[in-house]
């Protein structure tokens, strides 16, 4: 095998990012299985390695992982017989077929409803959906679900153990077992927007993933339009989509939303955002995430920054608090309390989160600006959050506070 570039390592870096969830649901219904789709994956990435180096990449290096995995799977298929390779794929059986198969079109939503399954705990299902469709680290996993790592992978081996211990067998869900995974589901979807919102490294944001999220919360509440989370969750990302263009300066360098150029906001994804977040409302929506995209919501219609409806945003994280007593919502509300009362208030909400987020780089960049704003000295608080975030545009921007406080 020729040796591993770092300009080769980079496409398939690359390719994997951008393509792996595609590539592994595709292989999934061949396959009639996860572990039988990853293992073909890596077979492909193997061939990859072996022969790239020598007759270069080729010019669509996704299709030539997936006819390569394919390749590999149906030789094992062949090997194994075909009786027993077709036993375990849902198309065998016509009226799983009609029931299931039909109900989700798209590969990869598929593979997210069927990777949740009921029978695990809520955070492993969504956890080992991340690890086997986008590939998630454990690091990347704890980062999302702001825990430790052992804590994380921890929750890896145990939900892998339920898997085994049960013989629980992936098939894709009917109609009547998509409401017993569909929070499982949104919380997927919330996640992956997420990581596309603030990747953990390089850029600020990674587009490709925010793109395909919305994609497909855009198919999730189509498929449930009478689930009004499913309308919250669509309206959030549209809200997130429609300001990326502004998130960063010309450098790269992370813009604040109080200084992004609203004129720049794309409309079209805002009007998108309205329109669901308005269906989740006739629906008597007032879950996590239709509260969050009201949120969302007052900050994208504000005119200007001075504008902003502080006290709806203080009340709509006040229900949020009430749902579950998440720390990242206490921190973003003490943010909202800080506008509306000053940041001393801020600095109160602040300070019973101080333990539980001492690993959360979010946590010292905003009591840095609290202090900042008071005249005091916010340089550790700074240098604390630099130290924690990867995110280059991040780093960059904590550097030009730093920086400014010199000056």
């Amino acid at each position: 095998m020729a040796e591993l570039t770092p300009s080769l390592a980079a496409v398939l870096h690359d390719v994997l990012g951008r393509e792996r969830s595609r590539i592994v649901g595709a292989l999934y219904r061949l396959c009639g299985g996860l572990d039988a789709a990853e293992e073909a994956l890596q077979e492909a990435l193997v061939a990859a390695l072996a022969t790239w180096p020598t007759d270069g990449v080729p010019d669509n290096p996704a299709a030539w992982l997936t006819t390569a995995a394919r390749r590999h799977a149906l030789d094992g298929r062949r090997r194994r017989g075909v009786a027993a390779a077709k036993a375990p794929m849902l198309m065998e059986d016509p009226m799983a077929a009609e029931d299931a198969l039909e109900t989700i079109h798209d590969d990869q939503l598929r593979l997210i409803f069927t990777c949740c399954h009921p029978a695990l705990p809520r955070d492993g299902q969504v956890a080992l959906t991340l690890k086997v469709i986008l590939g998630f680290t454990i690091e990347e996993l704890a980062r999302a679900f702001v825990c430790a790592e052992t804590t994380m992978a921890q929750r890896i081996v145990r939900a892998k153990r339920t898997i085994e211990d049960k013989q629980l067998a992936y098939a894709s869900p009917g109609w009547r077992e998509l409401p017993g995974r569909t929070t499982a589901v949104l919380e997927v979807l919330y996640l992956i927007f997420n990581e596309g919102h603030t990747a953990r490294t390089g850029a600020l944001a990674r587009l490709d993933l925010q793109a395909e999220a919305l994609r497909l919360a855009r198919l999730v509440s189509e498929l449930l339009p009478r689930e009004p989370e499913a309308s919250g969750l669509l309206a959030l990302m549209a809200f997130g989509v429609a300001r990326a263009a502004t998130r960063a300066d010309a450098e790269g360098v992370l813009v604040r939303l109080e200084d992004q150029d609203r004129d720049r906001w794309d409309l079209a994804r805002i009007e998108e955002g309205l329109f669901a977040l308005r269906r989740a409302r006739t629906l008597g929506g007032r879950g996590s995430y239709v509260l969050q995209a009201e949120i969302a919501a007052c900050h994208t219609t504000a005119p200007t920054w001075a504008a902003t409806d502080w006290d709806a945003i203080t009340r709509a994280y006040d229900e949020l608090l009430a749902l579950g007593n998440s720390p990242v919502v206490a921190l973003n509300r003490a943010v909202a309390i800080s506008m509306r009362e000053g940041a001393v208030a801020g600095l109160v909400e602040l300070a019973p989160l101080a333990e539980i987020l001492a690993r959360y780089h979010l946590f010292y960049a905003t009591r840095a600006e609290l202090l900042r704003r008071l005249g005091r000295d916010p340089r550790p608080d700074y240098e604390r959050a630099l130290a924690l975030t990867q995110n280059a545009s991040e780093q960059a921007f904590l550097r030009r506070q730093i920086a400014s406080l010199d000056s």
